[in-house]
């Protein structure tokens, strides 16, 4: 019983020697010295992060309204046959480019030929009966007096001279609506435009003036229209800067601003949709290149006039917080500040900045995930 009671007795004198010698040496493995600690603390925070910087820059830009608009032809005409017959040539290819007065149709012209043969001929003969008429009353008038014709007879002349003058005159009718029916039967444009897709082929009976199926529909596409809406809240400045000049507008798809074209706001509607509060403008654009199309929606900017003297940063500068928005100012001895912003607008890739910068700051515009204020940074 003895030698176990001091076998139990050495344990308890070694176990906390034995637990001591333990955590002194899990202390040297993983290096958690307090002082070593700081030292590591006070170098991340003296690390340089690096950044890109720019100049906030003072200059003037445009006030500008930004709007979504669809594309809409100048003119469009859809073909319709004024008469009634077999299609018997097209003249040109699905979605071709025309000129006006080229041809586009012809309808087989051989039964109004005859009507116009017809027409002539009745006109021709009419016309000699009237001759002969007049040549008789003037028998008669010679004769009248003499008592060589009767009153009657000499009355009866001069009638039938005037019921051959009328019906000259509607031989004459028939004669000009038999040869406009003749030219009816070759179709051409009417503008310079764009043809659509064809819609009776040759060899097809049309029919006249039949508006459900049009034989193509032509859109004339230079100049052409860009349509948009703008709030009724914006109305008034748009009337104030349209009476001074035309309103320069550009119109460009998202993602291809470098490709941009401009024209000139020419239409304002004379009401104010009363459903959704807005109102409609168009831009017309000379689409030289045939860069817009009808039925595309594209991005438009009207300018309204411009703001010498603006504060202007890149737009990447700029993020979102929540206090809103914000920069990082990078100062002379590199380290950052960070600064609330007024944003007054954004013009492409510029932001127009109201309060809380000047010209000559330097706001970073890459690499601020990694920034805190007071940051030493690194320009590249």
């Amino acid at each position: 019983m003895k030698r176990q009671a001091s076998v139990s007795g050495n344990y308890r004198l070694c176990t906390p020697v034995l637990i001591t010698a333990i955590l002194v040496g899990i202390g040297a493995t993983f290096g958690c010295s307090p002082n070593e600690g700081g030292k590591g603390a006070a170098n991340n925070k003296q690390m340089a992060m690096p950044v890109t910087v720019a100049d906030a820059v003072q200059k003037t830009m445009p006030v500008q309204l930004s709007a979504v608009g669809t594309v809409e032809a100048y003119k469009t005409v859809a073909v319709k046959a004024q008469i009634e017959g077999e299609l018997v040539k097209v003249h040109f290819e699905d979605g071709q480019f025309i000129k006006a007065g080229e041809p586009l149709f012809t309808i087989d012209p051989r039964p109004f030929e005859a009507q116009l043969r017809h027409a002539r001929a009745n006109l021709a003969k009419d016309m000699a009966q009237l001759d002969k008429a007049r040549k008789l009353h003037e028998r008669n008038s010679s004769v009248v007096e003499k008592g060589y014709v009767s009153q009657e007879q000499f009355d009866q002349s001069a009638a039938d001279v005037l019921t051959l003058e009328s019906t000259i005159k509607a031989d004459e009718a028939a004669f000009e609506d038999a040869e406009l029916q003749l030219k009816y039967c070759f179709i051409s444009s009417p503008i310079s435009g764009c043809a659509g897709e064809v819609k009776v082929h040759r060899g097809n009976l049309v029919k006249a003036n039949d508006n459900d199926n049009p034989l193509v529909i032509l859109r004339q596409i230079r100049p052409i229209y860009v349509g948009f809406y703008i709030p009724e809240n914006n109305l008034l400045t748009v009337k104030k800067y349209m009476a001074k000049e035309r309103l320069k507008v550009e119109a460009f798809v998202t993602g291809q601003e470098a490709d941009a074209v401009r024209g000139e706001l020419t239409f304002l509607d004379n009401t104010v949709n009363p459903s959704t509060g807005t109102i409609l403008l168009k831009a017309t654009f000379p689409n030289k290149d045939r860069i817009l199309w009808p039925g595309q929606f594209v991005n438009v900017l009207v300018t309204l006039s411009s703001q010498p003297g603006a504060v202007v940063i890149p737009s990447q500068a700029v993020q979102a917080g929540q206090q809103g928005k914000y920069v990082f100012v990078a100062k002379a001895d590199l380290t950052v500040e960070y600064r609330t912003i007024v944003i007054e607008r954004t013009v492409g890739d510029e932001t127009v900045i109201g309060q809380g910068l000047q010209p000559g700051d330097r706001v970073v515009t890459d690499g601020q995930l990694r920034l805190f204020p007071g940051a030493t940074v690194k320009i590249i």
